[in-house]
């Protein structure tokens, strides 16, 4: 029945699972919290969202550097979501997005560091194929 998170979650470096299944089935949620993390841990927000049906506001992913399963899993069965900003400049870590968009609303934007390729997210095979991507300043002109 949680419908509110906390405005956001302040912490900057992440422990180990610290995040992992936090919001996980909370199918009235429809905001998710800022989150601040810059320096994260494996399954650190692992399935964090999962499951979160009404969500409709992701947070923006600030975090340069993704480690093994950090974010796999994140927004799974979050069918409302149709919009994710991710600044990642390095997702060459094991696993870091397996699944997070799996079974998403169809037709979203993805957000991406201005200095990553759409090319270089798309053979990751984590963003929807039917999601357009653009760069992370194109926001205000949508």
């Amino acid at each position: 029945g949680l419908t509110t998170a906390p405005e956001k979650l302040p912490a900057t470096t992440l422990a180990e699972s610290c995040y992992e299944k936090m919001f996980c089935d909370c199918k009235s949620l429809t905001t998710a919290p800022e989150l601040k993390a810059e320096t994260l841990a494996e399954y650190c927000c692992k399935r964090m969202f999962y499951g979160c049906k009404n969500l409709t506001t992701a947070p923006e992913l600030p975090a340069k550097t993704l480690v093994n399963d950090c974010y796999s899993n994140m927004f799974q069965c979050c069918s409302s979501l149709n919009s994710v900003t991710c600044l990642a400049t390095n997702i060459s870590a094991e696993n870091c997005t397996d699944d997070w968009l799996s079974s998403v609303a169809g037709g979203g934007t993805f957000y991406k560091a201005e200095s990553m390729t759409e090319e270089a997210w798309r053979a990751t095979g984590s963003i929807p194929s039917d999601w357009e991507i653009k760069n992370d300043g194109e926001q205000e002109e949508d």
